[in-house]
């Protein structure tokens, strides 16, 4: 079957004219007339006829093999290991997919066709790209001589629907009294930052929490690439990092748009993640008035986090003493929120804090609520809650300007 779909792939890139627009229906009747004449003279079954047919048209219109991936909602990651094999992802298990490209061409082929969607280049000479595809997932490519195995593509999906509080809420991750507290937070403007290690929902995390920002705000979200899912916000803008041409030039950075964004007017600015000196003026638009702002980073902890902001920063501002760093990262941001994907691959909230301030050339910390495993936890399954510390919210002054009365 695979031998055949081969030759069958390769006739038909010979008949079809790709220097003009060719429409899904004529695709279609030189498929059709290829498996009627590659049947001439053989028993060829229905059910073989019609899968070899979809399969010829997803290579050619579509993404070939991984097609089939992307129409199923239950995957939430492919990786594409050149033609050693396909390995998805399936709530937070993987596995490896029992199909797997045939030829190196027609995995180049489709690296190509994802790349020139998106007006991304990718080659030998560029061997590293990241792209979007048109339904919002996430690619990442990388190819030879850097990728050794061949063409690498890794494919991170995400829901049509975007995945609410209320659902995480059912999930476990957050418990409903912690999803009030954080409403509240984020309706007061409280500057929060989402960290959590690669997976563990970060962008999941940061959609559900921009619910609860007001309707009527003006918000401008910033990205690599657009993932984020912001909905009932109609003084919307989305912009999104753009990298260079191949000539090297034209890039616009993250850092660039966050400059921009300050002339726009914004209520809060969002940044799907920061990487790198891009931090410098985000933590300025936080200290310049653009409050309730929100961000995500990579990190195994909140003092890790503190300490990587600390590292982004001084590649942005070189010079810049460590005291001055650490007082403008405790001015800016208010809260922490740590997630992580745990043994059994669930994902929680793991922690709560809040940024006090800074005393004595440190930044001082209040940890709000603390996850804690309970009695029916084990190597298998991990169960557990947020617990309250028994700390109150010091810095309490938004909540109290909003309104919001009691103690925190």
């Amino acid at each position: 079957m695979e031998q055949k779909q081969e030759k069958l792939y390769a006739l038909l890139n010979e008949k079809l004219d790709h220097t003009e627009e060719i429409s899904d229906e004529e695709i279609l009747v030189e498929i059709d007339k290829l498996i009627w004449e590659e049947a001439k003279g053989q028993y060829m079954p229905l059910s073989e006829k019609i899968t070899l047919r979809q399969q010829l048209f997803n290579g050619i219109r579509r993404l070939d093999i991984l097609q089939e991936l992307l129409e199923d909602e239950s995957v939430t990651e492919i990786m594409v290991n050149g033609t050693d094999g396909i390995f998805v992802e399936r709530e937070g298990r993987i596995r490896c997919w029992e199909h797997r490209f045939v030829s190196k061409t027609k995995l180049e082929d489709v690296v190509q066709q994802i790349a020139g969607k998106c007006n991304r280049i990718v080659n030998e000479a560029i061997p590293i790209t990241d792209a979007r595809l048109e339904n919002g997932d996430r690619v990442n490519i990388v190819l030879p001589p850097v990728a050794v195995n061949g063409p690498i593509i890794t494919i991170r999906r995400f829901p049509k629907e975007p995945i609410t509080m209320e659902r995480l809420i059912e999930l476990g991750s957050v418990s409903k009294e912690v999803a009030d507290f954080l409403k509240q937070l984020v309706c007061a403007g409280y500057n929060i930052f989402i960290c959590g290690g690669t997976g563990s929902g970060k962008t999941t995390f940061l959609n559900a929490l921009s619910d609860y920002i007001p309707k009527d705000e003006r918000i401008i979200t910033i990205e690599d690439n657009a993932e984020l899912q912001i909905q009932g916000v109609e003084n919307l803008v989305r912009l999104e990092a753009r990298k260079e041409n191949t000539e090297g030039k034209h890039a616009v950075t993250i850092r660039d748009l966050i400059k921009s964004s300050l002339r726009m007017r914004p209520s809060r600015i969002i940044v799907g993640e920061v990487r790198g000196d891009e931090v410098v003026d985000m933590l300025q638009a936080m200290n310049t008035g653009h409050d309730g702002s929100l961000s995500t980073g990579h990190a195994n902890s909140t003092k890790d986090m503190l300490s990587r902001l600390e590292t982004m920063v001084l590649q942005g501002a070189e010079g810049l003493p460590l005291e001055a760093i650490r007082q403008q990262i405790a001015s800016a941001i208010d809260i922490i929120i740590h997630l992580s994907r745990l043994r059994d691959k669930s994902r929680k909230t793991m922690e709560i804090t809040e940024v006090v301030g800074y005393r004595n050339g440190e930044i001082l910390l209040n940890p709000l609520y603390q996850f804690v495993e309970d009695a029916d936890t084990s190597i298998q399954h991990v169960s557990g809650h947020l617990q309250r510390t028994g700390n109150k919210l010091q810095n309490d002054f938004k909540l109290k300007l909003m309104g919001y009365q009691g103690e925190w």
